[in-house]
This record gives C-alpha cells, structure tokens and sequence, in this order.
C-alpha cells in the first residue's frame, strides 16, 4: 500500500485536483472503498476544503488500512462479545506500540469512524463497530456568554480515548525575548516575528509574498507605532481555506522587513543556481522559498537550544492570546475583541476564537499581567 499526493495532471470534468490523497495497492489500484469515501466527503457540493485537510484525511486512512493489511484483518469485521475488533486493534496499537498522544489518536480515529459512519449511510456495512456515549458540555460562563446556551447534550464515538485537560500551547513574553537571542539568522528573526506579531500560520508565512513590504517611511498617512493593515489574498499566497483576510503589521516591523527585501533577499536571490524568481518574501541561503517542513525544522532546533518546547503554531496562539487580552482591558478599543481576533486570525466561526477566552480567564492574574502591554514593547527601542 502506498498514499500519493496527486499532481496537476488528476483533472476531473475540467478541474484540477493537485494535491488529492489517493489510495493505491500494490497494483497502482485505488483501496476502495476508502478512496470513493474520500472523493464523496471531500468533494461534495459546498465543501471547501483545503489541501492540509484532504492529506490529512487521506494519511488517516492509509494508516489504518495499512495497519489492517499488515496485521489481516477485515475493516467489515464486528468483533465477538468481550474480544477487540479491528478498529479498537487500532487504536490500542497506536496508543501503545506507537506511542502517540490520546489527542493524536483521536484525531486519526475520528476520521477513521466518519468512514464507518459513511458506509453505513452508504449500506456497506449492516451496524457500526463502537457504541456512542451522551456527554454533558458545560460552556464557560463570563465574557461572550451570548454565545452559550446552557448545557449542550452530545454523542460520541465510545472508541475515543479519555484526554487530559489540555491547554492551549502559547509563550510569554521572557521566553519570546529569550527565543530571539537564540535565533542567529536574519531571516528566521523576521519568520519568528512576523508570526508572533501578526498572528500568520506557518504556511502563509512562507509563502507571505514580497510584494505586500513596502517602506512605511514613504507613506505620509502613515506615522511611527501605527499599525499597518495588510489584505491577504489567495491567489498571492497560501491561506486556510482560501480565505482572504487582513491582518495588521506593526510599523516597526514593515520597516524591518522592507530592509530584509531590499538588501538581504536580493542577497539570497542572487544565490539561486538558475534564472528563477520567486514571489515569497522568505528565500533559504540558496535563493528558494522555504519547503513544507522547513519551519518544522527551523522551530525544532530553535526548541533543543532554548530547553523548551516551540512549534510555530504557539505563536499564532501567543498572538492571539495576548491581542484579546490587551483589547478586552482597552478604553480607547471601539468594538467587539473576539470579532476582531477572529477577523485577524481568518476563522470560520467565532466559536473557534472563543477557546482563547478559556485560556485568558484560567490564567494567573500575574502571569498575564506582566504583560499589558503584551508583544509589541519587546520589539521597542526602550526595551
């Protein structure tokens, strides 16, 4: 077995599908039926999925395909009273042989029983193989409570492992300074911060084009310590879901980046072995933009020099916890925080921004506190 990730030659009835998991055996042919469950949920009308999400569905069905293959077991199987069936096989083998956290093994496991869920619609199968236990959600009180409606009653799957409270991952702001001095190159400074200070993920980082810098010093209608608002379109960069949305830049840091243009990517860009241009701001010391895990690699060297765990997605966390922190204590803020953090991190539903609320209000008061003024006055000349 073997998961491949289509080129631009999978065209179906004129459009490309670039990107698509597919399935193949041995014999180059599809798995069914997990490839036709891939093309009916990713694909249907209305769906808008992006790239990051179609691997990720089709990595958690090949492994666990693979792992049915490899150990003979029919993914049709309903297993005798009291014994364990294949994907309770699963999900014990990645707990405990693989080691994976019970967080991981959810999220590969609630893909693996939308798959079932589908083919019982699909009359594949006669009964799912897991019951569904009722759970009582009990929403937060406090800010934003016109969000909540009280106790929410739902169902899930009872193959789901039990997690730990968790937290969501974010710096402060003496771990944010000591990074930067344990960043040496020019160009992961500026990756660092504008991620930290914007709120961006890591792939639209990357591929954050030049052509969005510019010197604010040029522009009259700007003034030192503004925040500069910047439109990010699709069709220049990656973003979630093909979304566009507008971020906002510290002045300080337009500055530094427009420097990094004009004078330390030429540098790079001169480096390149052929006549290729590229786009994105960010070039390596060869002169190419930055590949898919390079800021994975980048963030786990940085994380081995500092003793402390820092992957690029705390950042756009730290950012956002923070902005919603300084906003709600604003006088001078006209507006709602949350729509506004949601607004700037590209959200779906402000529901989803809502989960910074819960970190926000189960925070030490003087952890929080040494930082009012949050991100920006580490980046200050007085600092």
């Amino acid at each position: 077995m073997r998961l491949v990730l289509a080129n631009e030659k999978l065209v179906v009835s004129g459009r490309t599908y670039e990107g698509f998991p597919l399935l193949l055996d041995d014999k180059s042919d599809a798995i069914q039926p997990a490839q036709r469950f891939l093309w009916e949920l990713l694909l249907s009308p209305g769906k808008r999925n992006s790239k990051d999400t179609w691997a990720a569905y089709g990595r958690s069905l090949y492994d666990y395909f693979a792992f049915l293959s490899a150990n003979n077991l029919d993914w049709t199987a309903n297993p005798a009273l009291g014994s364990a069936g294949p994907l309770v096989k699963y999900r014990d083998w990645s707990r405990g042989e693989l080691e994976l956290s019970p967080r991981t093994v959810n999220q590969r496991m609630r893909i693996v029983v939308r798959f079932y869920v589908w083919a019982l619609e699909t009359r594949l199968i006669e009964t799912l193989p897991f019951d569904k236990s009722t759970i009582r959600l009990n929403p937060d009180p406090g800010f934003a409570s016109h969000l909540n409606s009280g106790d929410v009653l739902t169902q899930t799957p009872d193959v789901l492992l039990r997690e730990p409270g968790l937290s969501i991952p974010f710096i402060t702001k003496e771990q944010a300074k000591d990074c930067l001095q344990n960043i040496s190159n020019y160009t992961h400074q500026l990756i660092f911060q504008l991620m930290l200070r914007t709120g961006l993920r890591q792939v639209e980082c990357r591929t954050f084009p030049e052509k969005y810098v510019f010197d604010p010093t040029r522009r009259k209608d700007l003034s030192i310590g503004q925040k500069i608002r910047i439109s990010l379109n699709p069709r220049d960069m990656r973003i979630k879901f093909n979304k566009p949305r507008d971020i906002d830049i510290p002045y300080d840091l337009m500055e530094d980046l427009f420097w990094y243009a004009s004078r330390h990517r030429q540098k790079r860009e001169n480096n390149v072995s052929d006549d290729s241009k590229f786009a994105t701001l960010f070039l390596t010391e060869t002169g190419r933009p930055y590949g898919k895990t390079a800021f994975t690699d980048i963030f786990s060297r940085l994380t081995s020099r500092v003793n402390y765990k820092v992957r690029p997605h705390m950042l756009r966390h730290t950012y956002a916890t923070y902005l919603l922190w300084s906003l709600r204590k604003s006088k001078d803020f006209k507006g709602e925080p949350l729509l506004y953090v949601r607004d700037r991190l590209g959200h779906s539903s402000v529901k989803t921004t809502a989960k910074y609320l819960h970190l926000i209000n189960n925070l030490e008061g003087h952890l929080i506190l040494q930082h009012e003024d949050e991100l920006d006055k580490l980046f200050s000349s007085e600092d």
